[in-house]
């Protein structure tokens, strides 16, 4: 079968570039091997936030306990939780899936191989299916990364899939990695009254961040009694038995119900054959690419799979311009613009542009201003102040803003619109904030004094 463009992968930066290929006139097939939707929707960003959702009452009250505002007891179902996100998961793939064939994608399930420039295979059980298209899109996504002395048995130690996927809630969970993934799964079964040690090999949890964000997300999930260990690293962890037994390279041992291995993601390139069509990839596997996302002559390489930002909305936003790139409306080399990320929980962190850490390492002028959140109407109307809102400058560039404390993913869009448009403390008198807000406490850092910042 001939096609404008074969996509492979239907997450979500393969469905963004079909549905745009799509409304542009394209004759365009996507394959997609497990589900609709991929890893954010089944089992990764989607299932985790509907976890997070049903304990946040949980942490609300335990702050206005604390004031002595509230007291009582909140108790969640786990298996009528369970029974929710598995009943909403399976109807937001189909609906996307039915939503795609609406607007004119062909979908075909199955496995995707690259047989040449041009031509793909789409392999379900023994039947096969060769395909050709002018363009072929490798959104194919990524998968938990594992050490073959921590590899995830499905008994004790587990995936962040795994996890996800548990029937009862253990009594106790070590976690290796304390990036995004493992905060948020810790924070839930912390919630759900797991006893939770978070192992870290960076000098300190979420090491992308700078330190000092790190150190009060440390303080918060401290308090709420998680025990997090940092800059040591694991040796191995195994199944024994029955338990999860983590043997760390300074000789402790520690052993739990389960344990959770959230070390990072892989891309999904090993059976691919992208080579065949003339890709390259690095030592990691990753599909590299130009500045325009370009792979191979006639082959586009989009989300995690090329391992520039392994974030769904990045692989969305990439899929978006690739698409426009083959329709002709796209020119210009891609530039993804200040990236958004944030960390959820009862306490959460985001982060949309640079960090201190990062500019310093390049040689620059840098600088922060911060307030607490304390400042804010909002944040102390939910009982839990702490934290904070900073902002980084290069120079007299505004070059990143990141937050601290309960709730502050809402403010990763108004950061966001700050850093595109350049906003200077003057042209901050352009943007009318209402009041009471969250957001009104972001032009309030801007416009905070700055403290120069140094190496060391």
């Amino acid at each position: 079968m001939q096609y404008d463009a074969i996509i492979i992968g239907g997450g979500p930066g393969g469905t963004a570039a079909a549905r745009i290929l799509a409304a542009g006139g394209r004759k365009v097939a996507i394959i997609e091997e497990k589900h609709w939707g991929g890893t954010c929707l089944n089992c990764g960003c989607i299932p985790t936030k509907l976890l997070l959702g049903a304990v946040a009452p949980k942490s609300q009250l335990h702050a206005l306990s604390r004031l002595r505002l509230a007291s009582g007891d909140i108790d969640v179902d786990f298996g009528a939780l369970r029974n929710r996100v598995a009943r909403f998961l399976k109807g937001s793939s189909q609906a996307l899936a039915k939503s795609l064939t609406d607007a004119g994608v062909t979908l075909l399930d199955g496995r995707a191989v690259c047989t040449g420039q041009g031509h793909v295979a789409c392999i379900k059980g023994e039947a096969r299916e060769d395909l050709e298209a002018d363009v072929v899109i490798l959104a194919g996504g990524s998968h938990n990364a594992v050490f073959s002395s921590m590899a995830p048995d499905g008994q004790a130690v587990l995936d962040s899939t795994g996890a996800l996927a548990l029937e009862t809630v253990p009594e106790s969970l070590i976690i290796v990695g304390a990036g995004a993934i493992g905060l948020e799964l810790g924070d839930f079964y912390a919630a759900m009254g797991t006893r939770v040690t978070m192992v870290e090999a960076a000098p300190h949890i979420a090491p992308t961040e700078d330190p000092d964000i790190a150190a009060e997300l440390t303080r918060a999930i401290t308090k709420a009694g998680r025990t997090c260990l940092t800059g040591v690293k694991a040796v191995s962890l195994v199944t024994r038995d029955g338990q999860a037994r983590l043997e760390l390279e300074d000789g402790r041992v520690l052993t739990a119900e389960k344990a959770l291995v959230a070390i990072g993601r892989a891309p999904n390139t090993k059976d691919l054959d992208c080579e065949k069509s003339g890709c390259a990839r690095d030592r990691r596997g990753f599909v590299v690419v130009d500045d325009t996302l370009q792979a191979a002559a006639t082959v586009y390489a989009i989300g995690d799979i090329n391992g520039r930002t392994l974030l769904a909305h990045a692989a969305e936003h990439q899929g978006a311009y690739v698409a426009r790139r083959i329709l002709g409306e796209e020119t210009e080399p891609y530039v993804p613009g200040p990236v958004p990320s944030c960390i959820y929980g009862g306490t959460e962190a985001m982060r949309v542009g640079q960090t201190a850490k990062g500019l310093l390492a390049a040689g620059r002028q840098v600088s922060v201003s911060s307030v607490p959140l304390s400042l804010n109407a909002i944040a102390q109307a939910g009982g839990n102040a702490t934290g904070c809102v900073k902002v980084v400058w290069d120079g007299e560039t505004l070059a990143g803003i990141a937050a601290v404390g309960h709730g502050v993913s809402h403010l990763v869009t108004v950061a966001q619109l700050l850093l595109v448009g350049g906003y200077t403390q003057e042209r901050l008198n352009e943007v009318m904030f209402a009041h009471p807000t969250l957001d009104e406490i972001v032009p309030l850092a801007i416009r905070a004094p700055r403290k120069p910042v140094t190496a060391g």
